[in-house]
C-alpha cells in the first residue's frame, strides 16, 4: 500500500491527535483496551456504536469470557476441542449461546430449538452474549455490550452516507478478512473500497496500526464449525446477528472469495464468530 508507506510518519502524528470519541482520548483502541474508537452509524436517525477490540472468546473450564487481544486473532481448528470441560479457548458459537437458560457456549446439539430464544430475536435479551455476560477484559460487567441486528449489519454496509466506500475485503499480516471503516474517514490514508479479492487492501501490522488508530475494524475470516468439525479457517467469515430468521435458523453477516453478504437462514447449531458492539453515548 504505497500511500500508507509514504505517509507513515505523517499519519502517526495525525493518529495521535485524532479524536473519535467524546472522552477526549485518541482514536484507535480505547485507553482501557476494550473497544476500537471509530463511530459506526447503524440505523436511520444516527444511532452509533463502537466495535469491541476483537472477537469474543470463551473458556469452559473457568467459565470466562474475553475479547481477543487483536482484531485479527482467531482460534481456528482448536475450536474442534469444544466441550464443557475444555481448558483452552473457543471463538465459534452456536446462535444465542450466552449461557442463559441452559444455552451454553459449548453446545453442539443439532436441534434448532436448543438455541437462542426459539424463533424470536435475541436483541438486548440475556441470550445475547454481551448482555448476559461479564467480559473479563471488556469492562467485566454484564450488560455493557451487545450483538448487532441484521439490519444494523446491513446499514453499516449499505445504509450509511458513503457507506459503499467504507468497507472491503483485505488482509492484515497475511490474514484475510473484512475491513469496515468508521463514518468519518481520512481518505488520504489509502484504501480501495469493495475490492473483489483479498490482495488489494493488503496491510502489514505497522500499516494496519495506522488504520486502526483512525477507527478501522477488521473481522478475520475465522471459518465456521459444524458439530465438532471446523471448516474454511482463513477463507470464510461468518458473524452472528441478534436477529432470528425463521424456524430453520438465524441471520448472519458472511464473506468469502468474491462476495460479502447477509444471510437470513443460517443454521443455529453452526458455530460462527461473534463481534460485539457498545452503543455510543
Amino acid at each position: 500500500m504505497k500511500n500508507i508507506v509514504i505517509n507513515l510518519v505523517l499519519l502517526s502524528v495525525t493518529a495521535a491527535m485524532f479524536t473519535a470519541c467524546g472522552d477526549g482520548t485518541s482514536s484507535g483502541v480505547s485507553s482501557n483496551g476494550t473497544l476500537v474508537k471509530g463511530e459506526f452509524t447503524v440505523a436511520p436517525g444516527g444511532r452509533k456504536v463502537y466495535f469491541s477490540r476483537g472477537n469474543l472468546q470463551y473458556q469452559a473450564s473457568t467459565n470466562t469470557w474475553r475479547f481477543a487481544e487483536n482484531q485479527w486473532d482467531m482460534i481456528g481448528e482448536d475450536n474442534e476441542n469444544i466441550s464443557p470441560n475444555y481448558d483452552g479457548w473457543i471463538d465459534l458459537f452456536g446462535w444465542g449461546t450466552s449461557g442463559f437458560n441452559g444455552k451454553n457456549p459449548y453446545m453442539t446439539s443439532k436441534e434448532r430449538a436448543d438455541y437462542g430464544d426459539g424463533e424470536n430475536d435475541i436483541a438486548r435479551t440475556n441470550y445475547d452474549w454481551g448482555v448476559y455476560n461479564k467480559i473479563s477484559n471488556g469492562g467485566n460487567n454484564a450488560g455493557m455490550w451487545r450483538t448487532l441486528t441484521i439490519s444494523e449489519w446491513e446499514y453499516i454496509l449499505h445504509g450509511r452516507p458513503h457507506g459503499g466506500n467504507l468497507w472491503s475485503k483485505g488482509r492484515v499480516d497475511g490474514i484475510e478478512g473484512l475491513m469496515l471503516l468508521p463514518d468519518e474517514w481520512d481518505y488520504s490514508i489509502g484504501f480501495s473500497p469493495r475490492s473483489e479479492g483479498w490482495k488489494t487492501n493488503d496491510y502489514t501490522l505497522d500499516e494496519w496500526s495506522i488504520m486502526e488508530s483512525h477507527g478501522a475494524v477488521f473481522l478475520p475470516a475465522a471459518g465456521y464449525r459444524g458439530g465438532t468439525d471446523v471448516n474454511y479457517v482463513g477463507s470464510d467469515g461468518r458473524y452472528w446477528s441478534s436477529s432470528a430468521g425463521d424456524s430453520y435458523g438465524a441471520n448472519y453477516l458472511g464473506f468469502y472469495g468474491y462476495e460479502v453478504y447477509t444471510y437470513n437462514y443460517g443454521d443455529c447449531d453452526y458455530g460462527h464468530s461473534v463481534r460485539l458492539v457498545r452503543d455510543a453515548k
